[in-house]
């Protein structure tokens, strides 16, 4: 198997769990709060690990206590921390997440250390799989893609600009609908295979702007959908690297997201290769 070297944000999650989502201006009170690791290159890294992929890490944290309790899982998996450095001048990232009874949420970053990843840092000898989201500056994604000799693979979330150069080079885009319609056309300039999430509605595949691919998710009670996003690129990037074919890990990446949305927290819902084949 190939190896996956994702660079990405590492986040501490602090998750409020309350009845419902407030509206603008308005305040929910009994909520429940809690802590999790989190960050979406973190996310991702760690969904490709346990389904089964030789993964690293390249990131950046805070001196801070926040940084071992982001690493947390992280520290206990596979995953190769060694590209991930310390910064002395800010601290770890920080993401406010509010998530309703439904498993609906809204998500607030501040990104602290995450900014500090500077495209010098990046290192991806030896990846056949490379794998970045918006997280992190715009211009350390331009580096890895430049740098990746194998499959580059861009979440393009939180939506955001994204440079010409990069769109060209990348061979698989992950956007839901919401980052679909803000990008626009511009998503089937990518070379290879557009990756089109949809929530409980599943998945869908292009290349050249053409459907390769759909999958449906497994019914499943949904409490959390935090981190499910993630779970879909980790498993994505993870089945591809194993050889399972396009459409196989369109299957497996959904069914790997629906199991995400089952447990609450980003990385503590994060499914394992077994329990994805179960279902299956």
């Amino acid at each position: 198997m190939d190896r996956v070297t994702v660079v990405g944000s590492i986040n501490l999650d602090i998750v409020a769990r309350a009845s419902r989502l407030p509206g603008p201006g308005e305040t929910v009170t009994d909520a429940v709060l809690s802590e999790h690791p989190g960050g979406k290159g973190a996310n991702q890294a760690l969904a490709a690990a346990r389904m089964g992929a030789d993964v690293s890490l390249v990131g950046r944290v805070g001196a801070d206590p926040n940084a071992d309790l982001a690493l947390r899982l992280l520290r206990q998996s596979t995953v190769d921390l060694a590209g991930v450095g310390v910064d002395e001048s800010a601290g770890t990232g920080v993401a406010l997440i509010v998530v309703a009874d439904d498993g609906e949420n809204q998500i607030v970053v501040a990104p602290g250390a995450n900014r500090a990843l500077l495209p010098a840092h990046v290192e991806v000898a030896g990846a056949g799989y490379v794998v970045c989201q918006l997280e992190i500056p715009v211009e350390v994604v331009e580096a890895a893609a430049t740098a990746c000799t194998g499959m580059f693979c861009l979440n393009a979330a939180p939506v955001r600009p994204i440079p010409d150069a990069v769109l060209e080079r990348v061979d698989l885009l992950v956007v839901n609908e919401v980052e679909a319609s803000q990008l626009g056309p511009r998503i089937h300039r990518a070379g290879g295979m557009v990756a089109l999430t949809r929530g409980a509605d599943g998945a869908e595949l292009y290349r050249g702007g053409r459907q390769i691919a759909s999958a449906r998710p497994p019914r499943v009670e949904v409490v959390d959908t935090t981190g499910a996003g993630d779970t879909f690129v980790g498993a994505m990037v993870a089945s591809l690297a194993a050889g399972f074919d396009e459409a196989e890990s369109l299957r497996r990446s959904v069914v790997a997201g629906a199991l995400a949305a089952t447990v609450h927290g980003a990385q503590p819902s994060l499914p394992t290769l077994a329990a994805v084949e179960d279902l299956l």
